[in-house]
């Protein structure tokens, strides 16, 4: 029997595997909301059809000594378990099964790391401590027209999606691009993705005082944090952000300002001392059909923000978002490696990987007060009709979230769907409550519709 095909860890999935924690799992939960049912057996097929179509998911981490120089992914012929399950309908389903997406990573040791959870009728979380969802909460004072079209309404016949994925192996972007495969498979419908939108490819201009990324970044001030350990997860559907035709800047650098104007507010209202902020940025320049490259594709860039940019008066927004523009361009054009050129030094096959873990795991403490302030991922429009055919239907809503360790806690994803915003905020139990995460979602919606002037 030919031993199966072993393929070393790259340096994104040793990193993460070297900083495994089990009180907050390296998860990505990604929830796809569908206006009809879907046939289990049918569902299977269709996902276990996308599973070998993509062949580079069907993997698990191959077992090795302490002394082993790389971990290695062992690729595998067949899914080692049933990769898609159908919980129990219920008036709390939808709520167990994103607290099930923060809490329970699927094991790398079983091919393929993901899994997808089918709920079946899924109304609102009601009474949820770790979610929410647009539709509980009154809009902020003054400001009720930014929740101007209700998402579609919930029935009986409705169907979430979870795909829960172990990021240390995979990332969101390729696991959608799994989901894409499996229902145009079952539906029978393309589900090609649309094309990039088009921009001016000139040369990005080089940007204006842009603050030094070797300062010591602001941390997100401490909140009221709960007693269990883990991450808390809020979710909310906003209208896209009006952008003028012509703008020089994007959708993305309309987040990028509202992020760091919601966190520099919210330090200063816990009394912290106004210091520069960098948030995070992942770039993902895969294609999006059948060649994607399944795995972690991205890479982080680092945007920085001057105390005084953000405490500016609102005639001063078109100036910020300009300058954002600049910044997000110009790092967006660098060729650099995925976490860096340090990165590869650590991982280098030299010694064995338990020795490399201490080495990693201790640099990361020590340099804990230098991470980024905040991680912002923004997925974009969603690429694919993700059509399950006539009796389920198109995604009316798609919810990405990423781990949100400390020392960041608290990590900001979006997408568009529809022509609607869906923002999921997550964040560590030890930094943040679900009260501040509310609060926090407020603050964002707010500085949002701010970025909406002319230019």
């Amino acid at each position: 029997m030919t031993p199966p095909t072993r393929i070393p860890f790259p340096v994104v999935d040793e990193v993460s595997r070297h900083c495994l924690q089990e009180e907050e799992p390296e998860t990505v939960h990604i929830e796809v909301h569908l206006p009809g049912r879907l046939d289990p057996a049918r569902l299977r097929k269709a996902f276990t059809e996308a599973l070998h179509r993509h062949p580079r998911i069907l993997m698990r981490e191959a077992p090795g000594g302490w002394y082993r120089r790389r971990y290695e992914w062992e690729l595998t012929a067949e899914p080692d378990v049933e990769v898609v399950s159908f919980p129990t309908p219920g008036r709390d389903a939808l709520r167990d099964a994103r607290t099930r997406a923060l809490e329970e990573a699927p094991p790398l040791t079983l091919s393929p790391p993901i899994r997808l959870e089918v709920v079946e009728g899924a109304g609102p979380a009601e009474g949820s401590e770790a979610t929410d969802i647009v539709g509980l909460h009154p809009p902020l004072q003054g400001r009720g027209e930014l929740r101007d079209k209700p998402p579609p309404s919930r029935t009986q016949n409705t169907t979430v999606l979870f795909l829960t994925i172990n990021h240390t192996a995979l990332d969101g972007p390729a696991c959608l691009r799994i989901l894409a495969t499996a229902a145009e498979i079952y539906g029978g419908r393309d589900n090609s993705p649309a094309p990039a939108p088009t921009r001016p490819q000139e040369p990005p201009a080089p940007p204006e005082n842009t603050p030094s990324n070797w300062t010591r970044p602001a941390r997100v001030a401490q909140g009221t944090p709960e007693t269990s350990p883990g991450n808390g997860l809020l979710v909310t559907e906003l209208p896209l952000p009006h952008r003028p035709k012509g703008s020089p800047y994007t959708v993305n650098d309309q987040l990028m300002v509202a992020t760091a104007l919601t966190i520099a507010h919210w330090n200063r209202e816990h009394g912290e001392t106004p210091r520069p902020l960098r948030i995070t940025m992942p770039v993902d320049d895969r294609p999006r059909d059948m060649t994607m490259p399944i795995g972690n594709g991205t890479r982080l860039v680092e945007v920085p923000f001057s105390p005084a940019e953000l405490v500016r008066k609102p005639e001063d927004m078109p100036d910020l978002l300009r300058r954002t523009a600049q910044r997000t361009r110009a790092l967006k054009s660098l060729s650099r490696p995925q976490l860096g050129h340090g990165a590869g030094v650590l991982t280098a096959p030299v010694t064995p990987v338990t020795w490399r873990a201490a080495l990693t795991r201790g640099l990361r403490r020590a340099a804990a007060p230098w991470t980024s302030t905040t991680l912002l991922s923004n997925i974009g429009r969603i690429p694919y009709p993700l059509d399950f055919g006539e009796e389920a239907g198109r995604a009316h809503a798609v919810w990405f979230s990423a781990p949100a360790r400390m020392p960041r806690g608290l990590t900001v994803t979006t997408a568009s769907t529809a022509g609607r915003l869906h923002l999921a905020l997550r964040w560590s139990r030890a930094l943040l409550g679900h009260g501040d995460g509310a609060h926090l979602r407020d603050l964002f919606e707010h500085y949002l519709h701010t970025t909406e002037v002319a230019p």
